[in-house]
Order: C-alpha cells, then structure tokens, then sequence
C-alpha cells in the first residue's frame, strides 16, 4: 500500500484562556483519509483541542497546516459534528443534508445526486420528507453525519457524537460511520470519553494528557476490520489506552 501524504500538520499548538493554560505544545500529523481517535482524562480539554486545531477558538501560538497551508475555515471545506443534536427543525431530512451544498452553492442535479446517495448510505432514503422531531435519536445522529459527509469535505471532526446514545444504538451507528468512511475516504479526527470506541473505529489514537494537555502516546491501531469488542487483542488494546488515561 503506498504511503498516505501528510493532510493536517499542527506544530507547537497552545491555547490559553487568562491565567489558565489548557494546551501545551501539541503537534501531531493526520494523514490523508486517516481515522483518527483523541481520548483523554475527564476535563482534559478535549473540545478546546478540536476547536483550537480549527481555529473556531483562534490559539494562542502555533501552527496548523492543511495540504500545507494555514487552516482558513473560509476556504477549507471542513464540516463539524457537535456534541449536541444540530439538525434544524424547519427543514425536512432532505433539506437538512442538502444545506451545506446549497450554502457551497452546488448546482442543484449535483446537490440531489449527492443528497440521495448519502441517504440511501444510512438507511434513510425513505424519510426524505419528514421533519426531526418525527424521527428517533438514532435517526437524527444519521441526519447530521449525512449532512456533514454530503460536502464531500477535506477533513471531518466530530466532538463525541455518540456520547447520549445508548450501547446498542451506538455499535449500529458507529458501523455506518465506518462505512461512510471507507467509502468516501474523509479524514476524520474523532473525540470521544469512551476508550471501547476509540479501539472500535480507529487507525490511531491520541491520549492526552490531563491539563496543561499535550500528547501523552500516539498508538497504531491495526485490529482487522470487522472488530469485536469480546475479541483478546481488542480487550489488550482497551487496556492499554486505559492506563494511559490515568489520572497519574
């Protein structure tokens, strides 16, 4: 397999509010079509990590390059899934994933195109027309992920978007994910408290370290796909990153 190109350099990132310094001195690569876990202890600051590395809080030093260049959320097609539930209520499903292509301003064959094969990639084709408040929890996380993957972007975040899912829920939407992702070949930076679902989706995983947060151990995850989480070399794998997380 040939070597994947550098996508996401960040160098020497710190970010402070006041008196309070939450990162210090993170530098990492992501490559091209990488999947990539973060984890850290409780309150490590892992939002303020994802935000910094975008740019949505502006870092106090440091540098963060896309394909090279710094990071400009004006130019860069970057889509961003939130904790909390994002669809908008006056839209139908339909109208929800089509958003951002018609914020690009994609003509509307290649919009319709786009929307109905994303859709039909997480089972909701036949909901088009409803509005969110007439879908489940699970339906709704669908609704989001197709939006963000619907822009085709360069790189993908994702602040614990399961975190409010119960277990069941969360393995069939964490298998969507890993679908659209091979299939669509999106790099993505995921966030999660949960260590089970970083060992589950990713590539490699980042363990912070508590605050001032920098990058305690980056760690190749080469578990065959489909993985089982009753599996030995999982559970090793699960409990590896766990010791790390520890608070001391």
């Amino acid at each position: 397999m040939p070597e994947r190109k550098v996508k996401l350099q960040v160098r020497h990132l710190y970010k402070d509010f006041g008196d309070l310094k939450v990162l210090d001195d993170v530098s990492f690569d992501v490559h091209d079509g990488e999947f990539l876990c973060v984890v850290g202890p409780t309150g490590c600051g892992k939002t303020t990590f994802l935000n910094s590395v975008t740019k949505l809080y502006e870092p106090t030093s440091g540098e963060i390059l896309l394909d090279g260049s710094p990071v400009d959320l004006r130019r860069n097609n970057i889509s961003y899934i939130f904790q909390e539930q994002s669809t908008m209520e006056w839209y139908t499903v339909y109208e929800n994933v089509e958003y951002g292509l018609r914020i690009k301003r994609v003509p509307k064959a290649e919009r319709k195109e786009a929307v109905e094969k994303v859709l039909e990639m997480v089972g909701l084709s036949d909901f088009a027309s409803y509005y969110p408040r007439e879908l489940s929890a699970s339906m709704l996380q669908r609704v989001v992920i197709a939006r963000a993957f619907a822009t085709k972007p360069e790189l993908l975040l994702m602040d614990e978007p399961y975190g409010q899912l119960d277990i069941e829920l969360r393995f069939k939407l964490e298998d969507e994910l890993i679908s659209l992702w091979k299939e669509l070949g999106t790099t993505v930076i995921f966030i999660t408290h949960n260590i089970e679902e970083a060992v589950y989706l990713s590539e490699n995983i980042l363990v912070l370290t508590n605050k001032p947060t920098t990058i305690k151990e980056r760690i190749e995850n080469t578990l065959p796909r489909p993985r089982s989480v009753i599996d030995p070399d999982f559970v090793k794998l699960r409990m590896e990153v766990t010791d790390l997380i520890k608070w001391w």
